[in-house]
C-alpha cells in the first residue's frame, strides 16, 4: 500500500472518482463525507469487494474538531497518511453579488477555504519531515471559476477558489523542503450533481458550446489529473496547476 489518502467530500462526484482511482493506485482510502452517509459507505463496500482498504469518516471540514477527528480516524484505520485531496466544496443558488448575504458568503468560505486550511494543517503536521514525518503530497481542487470569475452566477464560489489557488502557491513554497508537494487541479464544466445545488442541473449542456472541446468533462478525467500530481511521476512538480477544462 502506498499509504493512506484522505479525500474530503470523497463520496460524490469528483471526490468519488478520486476515491476509486486512488484505491486502484494502491492507496488506503479515507472517504470523508458530511452528509449522504449511504453513498460513502457504498464506496467503501465497493472498494472492499475488490480487495482495497477503505474507511468512511463523517466530518464537517469547516469545524476544527471534526477535522482533527477525521485525520485521527484515518490514521487509526489505515496507517500513516501520505496524501490529502482537498475536494470538499459547496456552492449555492446562482445570483448576482448585489443579492448576496453575509451568511451565504460565510458558508461558502467556511467549507471551501477554512476547510482546506484546516485539513492541510493536519496533513502537514503528519507528513512534514521537519516534524518526523515521511513526506507526502497535497492536491487542492480549485476551479476554472477562480480565473473566470463566474459573473452573474457564483462570484462568491469563484472567490473562494481564488483563495485556494493562493493557498496552493504559498503552502507549496512553505513545505517544499519538508518532503511535501502541494499542487492544484482546476476543473471546468464537469458533469456532476453539484450544478443542481446551484439551481441549474443542465448548466453543462447550456454552456458546453463555450468549451473548445464542445463537451463537458467527466469526474474520472479530473481524478486522473489528481492522481498524476500525487504520483512519483510528478516528483519535481509543486506549486502548480492543471486545468481540466477542455480548453475553456
Amino acid at each position: 500500500m502506498r499509504g493512506a489518502i484522505v479525500i474530503t467530500g470523497g463520496n460524490r462526484g469528483i471526490g468519488a472518482a478520486i476515491s476509486r482511482l486512488a484505491a486502484d493506485r494502491g492507496y488506503g482510502v479515507c472517504v470523508n463525507f458530511r452528509s449522504h452517509a449511504a453513498e460513502a459507505e457504498a464506496i467503501v463496500a465497493e472498494l472492499g469487494r475488490t480487495g482495497h482498504e477503505a474507511v468512511a469518516v463523517r466530518a464537517d471540514v469547516a469545524v476544527e474538531a471534526d477535522v482533527v477527528h477525521l485525520f485521527e480516524a484515518a490514521e487509526a484505520g489505515l496507517g500513516p497518511i501520505s496524501a490529502l485531496v482537498n475536494n470538499a466544496g459547496v456552492l449555492e443558488k446562482q445570483t448576482r453579488l448585489e443579492d448576496l448575504t453575509a451568511e451565504r458568503v460565510e458558508r461558502i468560505f467556511a467549507t471551501n477555504v477554512l476547510g482546506a486550511f484546516l485539513c492541510s494543517r493536519e496533513a502537514v503536521r503528519r507528513m512534514s519531515t521537519r516534524r518526523g514525518g515521511s513526506g507526502g503530497a497535497i492536491v487542492n481542487i480549485s476551479s476554472m471559476a477562480a480565473r473566470l470569475g463566474s459573473p452573474n452566477e457564483f462570484i462568491d464560489y469563484a472567490a473562494s477558489k481564488g483563495a485556494i489557488d493562493t493557498l496552493t502557491v504559498g503552502l507549496a513554497k512553505e513545505v517544499a523542503a519538508e518532503g511535501i508537494r502541494v499542487n492544484a487541479v482546476r476543473p471546468g464544466l464537469i458533469e456532476t450533481r453539484m450544478h443542481a445545488s446551484g439551481g441549474e442541473p443542465d448548466r453543462v449542456k447550456r454552456l458546453q458550446s463555450s468549451v473548445p472541446m464542445q463537451r463537458g468533462g467527466r469526474p474520472e478525467e479530473v481524478a486522473r489529473a489528481v492522481l498524476w500530481l500525487l504520483s512519483d511521476e510528478a516528483s519535481y512538480v509543486t506549486g502548480t496547476f492543471i486545468d481540466v477544462s477542455g480548453g475553456r
